[in-house]
């Protein structure tokens, strides 16, 4: 009983949320999931409380932190200004704006940009990371409190089309996926000081997932789950020891998604993992579903169902218990950005910049409004305090009753 309390505990601190806070990819707990209650009558285009322009490019995800909505944008020729912008939450004013120089290479793909990563909050700091392989750590206020320049340790770190995962930030641990074609790794960094608590050389290879947390619900220890071309590796965020590993390969773009006590991970379609009692250096095999193959967009996971789509633009539910398919929407468009769900529907933008709100019925998805951006919308967008932000180069937008 004491050993369930602590896993349970474990997961409440890990999603714990003020409601108004959406602290890095997909959310608090990086499954795109959140009990916000949202704008949903799309019948005649979202409604916009408010949008803030900005100059340069961006396909990192907005935060959302202490009243604050946080995005980061690069500019200059060759992209080699760095920024973080601070906005309230409120009313969409800019509340201040640092600038750094990029100490890495600015090389990427026209599609994608240096300010690829979406940015991650312990509640206290804002955590940058770049495409250039920058990190920048700033208090609520924008004060400097430390700066990485990891390209300065790993000369070779990068890629020719571009970096793109985002950190994640748990048990004072900044973890930084740096996976890549030539000096691929990973590495804990302390959160307080920015200096390496560990580093774990990695497969020489193009990755632009990102990191997801797992809490064990025997013991209440967390894991960071690190996803490569290899497979699947569960880790330690103070040490960076191994825990398990997972070696039949997965996706290099949609990142995975945990659930409970199962991560359902894009490798051979969808295979569903969880923690193995007989060998716990090697994770049990849940299911595994070869015609689920999500494209682009990471997954996301609400109420016992996935949700996944494909390179078609089609939405699948699926069942999390056996990986079975309840129904299959069609939507319009490329998707780049992920899914996001608030209650009973979800929420997704494709690369045109249409946003699509879909009411996730249990036998099938409805279209029940649309909103036309106009501008290239390739970001994750956030959820919090009965608010959207979504952003593009441009803009930055607020979905909200005004």
């Amino acid at each position: 009983m004491q050993r369930m309390i602590l896993g349970l505990c474990a997961v409440c601190v890990l999603m714990i949320s003020t409601g108004a806070d959406w602290r890095q990819f997909r959310g608090n707990s990086a499954d795109g999931m959140s009990h916000a209650k949202v704008p949903t009558n799309w019948s005649d285009g979202a409604p916009l409380a408010w949008s803030a322009e900005l100059k340069g490019r961006g396909l990192a995800s907005p935060i959302v932190v202490n009243g604050q909505v946080i995005v980061t944008v690069s500019s200059g020729p060759s992209q080699e200004r760095l920024h973080v912008l601070s906005f309230n939450a409120e009313s969409g004013e800019q509340q201040w704006e640092r600038q750094f120089w990029a100490t890495g290479r600015t090389a990427c793909h026209p599609k994608t940009c240096v300010a690829a990563p979406t940015p991650a909050s312990d509640g206290e700091r804002i955590f940058a990371f770049y495409s250039t392989n920058d990190v920048v750590c700033l208090d609520l206020d924008g004060n400097l409190l430390w700066y990485r320049g990891l390209t300065h340790d790993y000369p070779n770190a990068s890629n020719s089309l571009g970096m793109a995962s985002s950190p994640v930030v748990v048990d004072d641990t900044l973890v930084v996926m740096v996976e890549n074609d030539a000096d691929s790794f990973t590495t804990g960094l302390d959160a307080a000081t920015g200096e390496t608590r560990w580093q774990l050389d990695r497969p020489r290879a193009a990755n632009w997932t990102s990191p997801v947390v797992m809490a064990d619900e025997e013991d209440g220890s967390l894991h960071v789950l690190i996803q490569s071309s290899k497979g699947m590796l569960a880790i330690d965020p103070r040490t960076g020891e191994e825990t398990w590993n997972y070696q039949d390969g997965a996706s290099t773009a949609p990142s995975s998604v945990v659930s409970g006590e199962v991560v359902f991970v894009p490798s051979n379609g969808i295979t569903a993992l969880k923690a193995s009692e007989s060998n716990p250096r090697v994770p049990e095999i849940v299911w595994n579903e070869g015609g689920l193959q999500p494209g682009t967009s990471s997954l996301t996971a609400a109420d016992g169902r996935l949700y996944l789509i494909n390179r078609g633009g089609v939405l699948s539910c699926v069942n999390q218990e056996n990986g079975d398919r309840f129904w299959q929407l069609r939507l319009k468009g490329r998707f780049s950005g992920s899914p996001v769900i608030a209650g009973e529907h979800l929420f997704v933008f494709n690369e045109d910049g249409k946003g699509f709100c879909v009411k996730l019925g249990a036998d099938e998805g409805e279209i029940v409004g649309t909103h036309e951006f106009e501008e290239t919308i390739l970001c994750t967008p956030a959820i919090a305090d009965g608010a959207i932000y979504v952003r593009s180069d441009g803009h930055l937008w607020k979905i909200a009753q005004p």
